[in-house]
């Protein structure tokens, strides 16, 4: 199982990918391509000791698609690692392709080296939802702003089968994005697709609100492109603002201050408990930490891709790799072919 990592792509690249990627080899074992302009990625590597013995390979790309340019530099780029990457993986030499560089070019790549699955209408980003008690994944959150009835039908099948073989549900529960419960309420594409997902054999259980996405309603949750993308930026948002907000407001003002250094004699005594408490508050912070998710899969194009966010550190880097190459073990594509009756 060899997984394609674009050295070149993200903020802070090539950096802390090659960082990641070094971690997760060294740690894990996890077999590496590392795709990118080899002095760089090599002068990278050097930094990081003794690397001869790690399942590391690394294949030249002479060219790069920078965070800033337009998709359709892909097309002109076809030396660029993202390229590179795509046809490893076309050609059978890697299982997976995770790239933290500019999404839509990422996803161009894919579209011009990989190709959809057959009977893929428009591919779609999936993202794992981290306020909600049930596994859930929101799709699409910014393949497709525009989109029709037919791809939102289409993104649940997709979805669907992800949440099979990634969360291990048997008959994951699908629900649609709208401002209200009742069938007839949403968009005109929302009311449109209603009857279709019903029709669909899917578990469809309705519309979600927005109010209602962090309840466990759905493990699939479809919606356009744009609104999933507002969706999830909104939410990662709100968790950072609450946990600056709170900071701020503890440690602000000589009262709270004072009110600090009095409880310190009952927090000690509280030590027990809190080391009682500890994993449970690790775990919920992790829960909450769009790093511990790692990237978005895109589903639809016939290979495993996935998507990290630009601003990726070493943490969200390793999280990518270990999502992308879970995708492959659990045959992603294949059971999206399935669920599709594509072969």
């Amino acid at each position: 199982m060899k997984i394609v990592v674009d050295v070149m792509g993200g903020d802070h690249a090539p950096g802390v990918v090659v960082a990641g990627a070094v971690a997760e080899a060294r740690e894990r074992g996890t077999p590496i391509i590392l795709v990118g302009i080899e002095e760089v990625v090599r002068a990278e590597l050097a930094k990081h000791g003794d690397t001869a013995g790690l399942p590391i390979e690394v294949v030249h790309a002479s060219e790069v698609v920078e965070m800033a340019e337009h998709t359709m530099a892909v097309k002109s780029k076809r030396d660029s690692s993202m390229m590179v990457g795509m046809r490893l993986v076309k050609e059978g030499k890697a299982d997976a392709f995770a790239s933290a560089g500019n999404s839509g070019a990422v996803m161009a790549a894919a579209l011009f080296g990989l190709g959809r699955i057959p009977g893929v209408e428009r591919p779609a980003l999936g993202s794992i939802y981290p306020a909600s008690p049930e596994p859930c994944l929101l799709i699409d959150i910014g393949a497709n702003a525009d989109c029709k009835p037919e791809y939102l039908v289409q993104f649940a099948v997709m979805g669907q089968a992800y949440a099979r073989v990634i969360f291990g549900l048997a008959d994951p529960k699908i629900g649609i994005v709208s401002n209200g419960e009742e069938a007839d309420k949403g968009s005109m594409l929302v009311r449109e697709t209603y009857p279709l997902l019903q029709a669909s054999g899917l578990n469809f259980v309705g519309n979600v609100e927005g109010k209602d996405l962090g309840k466990g309603l759905a493990h699939v949750v479809v919606t356009d492109g744009l609104t999933g993308n507002v969706m999830v930026k909104l939410t990662e948002g709100v968790v950072s603002f609450l946990g600056k907000t709170l900071k701020r407001e503890l440690t602000g003002g000589l009262r709270n201050k004072i009110a600090l250094v009095l409880l310190i004699p009952g927090l000690i005594l509280m030590l027990p408990g809190l080391a009682l408490l500890y994993p449970t508050i690790k775990g919920l912070s992790r829960r909450f930490d769009w790093r511990e998710i790692g990237g978005a899969p895109l589903l639809g194009v016939n290979g495993v891709v996935v998507i990290g966010h630009g601003r990726s550190d070493v943490k969200a880097i390793r999280s990518m790799i270990r999502m992308a190459e879970n995708s492959a073990k659990q045959e992603l594509v294949q059971a999206i072919r399935g669920a599709l009756g594509t072969k």
